[in-house]
């Protein structure tokens, strides 16, 4: 069980806005063990047979969270069977937009207007600027910065401290390297890093 799903159940709890069922894990050594006082009921595949329950996908990677979303859907889990977790503490502005499925973590900053796709996962201490757009399935590390208007594509990751410009985009599938500095628009599924950030190759 990863980190980041510690982590998501005690941002659950401490909300209080949903009960924790159990865990759905598909390593089967875990299986009818208990992970900070919460059973692992099952495999991943076990998630149609709990009809009434919401799921949160826990996986760090964003392609691994699309994979294993892809995966359930032909299960046939639909987007109305996800919950968003959002850490007690994020204040999330009235006209800004969090989708299913979605995690925020801890000391996170959304401005207003600002629209999270699903199944995307802000780590702790993002900032997200004004009329932000954030697609389905990316990921945030910790102290990455969107500047206002930018928008970051599906799939996409910005590594640990990185930061966007205001009104520029990071194309679906690409990576930016952790404290690399977005000076320009970054297209569809490469690589890139440094300060200013440049084009480092395909991503991996």
């Amino acid at each position: 069980m990863s980190g980041l799903a510690r982590e998501v159940l005690a941002a659950v709890r401490s909300s209080g806005e949903y009960d924790v069922l159990g865990i759905l894990d598909d390593d089967p050594d875990l299986l009818g063990t208990s992970i900070d006082g919460t059973v692992v009921m099952g495999a991943t595949t076990d998630a149609p047979a709990f009809r009434r329950a919401l799921f949160t996908v826990c996986l760090p990677g964003s392609r691994e969270r699309e994979a294993l979303v892809e995966r359930l859907s032909l299960l046939g889990l639909d987007e109305d069977r996800y919950a968003s977790v959002v850490d007690p503490g994020v204040r999330v502005p009235r006209d800004s937009r969090i989708g299913p499925g979605s995690i925020v973590m801890r000391n996170a900053t959304i401005a207003p207007q600002a629209s999270i796709g699903s199944h995307a996962l802000l780590k702790p201490q993002v900032n997200v600027g004004c009329s932000v757009r954030v697609g389905d399935f990316a990921t945030l590390s910790p102290r990455a910065s969107v500047g206002e208007g930018a928008r970051i594509g599906r799939a996409a990751e910005l590594g640990m401290s990185a930061g966007v410009g205001n009104g520029l985009s990071v194309g679906d599938y690409s990576q930016i390297e952790l404290g690399s500095a977005v000076l320009q628009h970054v297209p569809e599924s490469e690589t890139w890093a440094g300060v200013p950030a440049q084009a480092r190759g395909p991503r991996a």
